[in-house]
């Protein structure tokens, strides 16, 4: 309850103070000091949760024997379960623990093995690498309406689009693609 209360309050101002965290969870502002000593360990905690949904989802992706289906269906999942949103809204608000750096290390492989996976398949450009993943996801985490059924809708409809994008034999993408470590955030 604490927790949807903070991503709902977080995604949509980081900067708000955690009495409107209590406040919309319906409990009191002591109620969540007991469990969270403050605004920087319920961030850090949101954003754990949703980096450890990612690297299951990858790992599930690792269970499809066909690698391009693989990849793009674990991109449908995490845009489904909104996992970027968080990344993208609360990036730079608390400090990482050594545990998360360890997990967006685990991360990082998982999605290199995947992409490595779609090319020996053929379908994904070759131009495409493991970094290209994440701002794709960022893209999408981008896409917000008023209502949340429309938000999801359009969100589909864009990683459809860029997905598309992924496959085929199209001419080179323009410039270079982002080198390992350029888009970090976890170090």
């Amino acid at each position: 309850m604490i927790l949807d209360a903070a991503r709902t309050v977080f995604i949509a101002d980081p900067k708000a103070p955690v009495s409107a965290v209590a406040e919309r969870a319906g409990v009191g502002i002591s109620a969540l000091y007991r469990r969270y000593p403050g605004k920087e360990a319920l961030l850090c905690k949101l954003c754990h949760d949703g980096l450890r949904q990612y690297i299951a989802e990858a790992e599930a992706a690792a269970e499809e024997p066909d690698g391009w289906r693989a990849l793009s269906e674990f991109l449908g999942r995490v845009v489904d379960a909104d996992v970027h949103s968080l990344t993208v809204h609360l990036a730079g608000t608390f400090t990482p623990t050594p545990e998360m750096g360890e997990d967006a290390r685990r991360a990082g492989e998982l999605t290199a093995a995947m992409v490595a996976r779609a090319h020996e398949g053929g379908r994904l450009r070759e131009d495409v690498v493991a970094e290209d993943v994440g701002l794709i996801l960022e893209c999408c985490a981008a896409i917000r309406t008023a209502d949340p059924e429309r938000t999801k809708v359009l969100r589909r409809r864009y990683l459809a689009l860029l997905v598309e994008g992924l496959s085929g034999d199209g001419p080179p993408l323009p410039g270079p693609p982002p080198a390992p470590g350029e888009l970090g955030r976890w170090k």
